[in-house]
């Protein structure tokens, strides 16, 4: 039985910390696999202890005692681990062995046709186990080569390129991506590609193809940096608190992560960040700007939840676009976010792809509950507004342990009150 978690603000109104976070999500993912396909030439250093990790993880480490054995017969379960399902569709797909992987339930409708076409087109053996399109997948490994040139939709997640590109210094006649259309989440692609770089793997990427030709990984450490994600939330807290400054340790100026964009977003809440000697901090300490033009979020869709709720919470009818993949991650997100919001009185109305804020009725009640539909972003998303609202309560508060398991013990540190029921 899921609990929830009844979140309130008994601390100061001007909130002073130094929250230490865990290691990236997206790099951490990315540099298992390329650890495993690396034949452990390449180490890893700063893992996160964010359940997908530890499940990705897990799940590669079992491989591993495998690694000489081409009659296994093996299932392999990511849970709700949506990158792990794209990473290993193509990983699986070279290694020995017979596999059917498999997820949630919710795994099971998100779809990975055009990553497991593409790997067919390649010369993967995959098929469908249930539904054409979805997991689970049938794997029959290793594959056999057959072509090196394959387009792919640009427009779509962006684990399907980086599941690709990791794959591609491994297959012998290597492989160019062509991508088809405009390519949104550019930075996770580039993120991959600087962490191949990092390992030896030189790439080209000539307008709209991209190729890795086959080479050799070459011993390389791949240190993980904190994670961007997990620092939005912080941000929202400190837009939204009457004062406060938090300083994140570790955190780079110059990040792979594309959310490291929220410093320059939260500049439209009136926010500030600096270098420290050792990381990242920020305050509140300038005007709210710039409230409307249209935000972007193509490129970090990730963010979009928390800066949709700060705008919602600050009574501004910004407009987003960008925010199209939403509706295939854990959970609806737009659907998710209008229905949410709507506590709070405020409309999110889609119109042609532009989605605007209405927040002629916002008003913060004694208690609201939120839920969270098995979905972790929104449950950190919606938890700062407990600083305006007396009594929040945030259902099944567990699905956190997602990508940042240690999330309400780090508010509790600043005066959040956290009880669970």
């Amino acid at each position: 039985m899921h609990k929830n978690a009844i979140v309130s603000f008994k601390g100061t109104q001007n909130i002073q910390a130094e929250i230490q976070l865990t290691g990236s999500k997206s790099e951490c993912n990315r540099a298992l696999i390329i650890k495993s396909l690396s034949k452990k030439l390449v180490k890893v250093e700063n893992l996160s202890n964010a359940a997908d990790t530890v499940t990705l993880n897990a799940i590669l480490s079992d491989l591993d005692t495998y690694e000489n054995d081409s009659t296994i017969e093996k299932t392999v379960d990511v849970g709700p681990a949506g990158t792990a399902m794209r990473f290993l569709s193509a990983y699986l797909s070279a290694k020995n062995g017979n596999f059917l992987l498999t997820g949630t339930e919710r795994m099971k409708q998100r779809p990975i046709g055009i990553l497991a076409d593409a790997l067919k087109e390649i010369g993967a053996d995959i098929s469908y186990a249930e539904k054409e399109g979805f997991p689970p997948l049938a794997i029959n490994g290793p594959l056999a080569q057959t072509s090196s040139h394959i387009k792919i939709k640009g427009d779509i997640s962006s684990q399907y390129i980086s599941a690709l590109l990791m794959l591609a210094p491994t297959l012998k006649q290597g492989l160019t991506l062509e991508i088809v259309g405009e390519l949104t989440s550019k930075p996770y692609v580039e993120m991959t590609l600087a962490m191949l770089a990092e390992c030896g793997i030189s790439h080209e990427w000539n307008g709209n193809l991209i190729t890795i030709k086959h080479q050799e990984f070459k011993p390389s450490t791949l240190i993980v940096e904190p994670d961007w994600s997990a620092a939005s939330y912080w941000y929202s807290i400190v837009a939204l608190a009457k004062q406060a400054q938090i300083t994140l340790p570790h955190l780079r100026d110059k990040s792979l992560q594309g959310d490291s964009q929220i410093k320059t977003i939260m500049e439209i809440f009136g926010l500030s960040t600096t270098k420290t000697d050792n990381g990242i901090a920020f305050t509140k300490d300038q005007a709210i700007k710039d409230t409307d033009k249209v935000l972007d979020l193509k490129t970090c869709p990730d963010l979009a939840q928390t800066i949709v709720v700060v705008a919602a919470a600050l009574g501004i009818n910004m407009a987003f676009t960008g925010l199209e993949t939403l509706k295939i991650k854990e959970t609806d997100r737009v659907a998710a976010l209008q229905n949410e919001l709507a506590k709070i009185g405020v409309k999110l109305n889609e119109d042609n792809l532009v989605y605007t804020l209405d927040c002629a009725e916002l008003h913060f009640p004694k208690k609201v509950s939120i839920a969270t539909y098995e979905d972790h972003r929104m449950a950190m998303a919606f938890a700062p507004l407990a600083l305006l609202i007396e009594e929040l309560e945030i259902e099944d508060y567990n699905v956190v342990e997602k990508s940042y398991p240690y999330f309400w013990e780090d508010l509790k540190k600043v005066g959040f009150e956290i009880s669970i029921a």
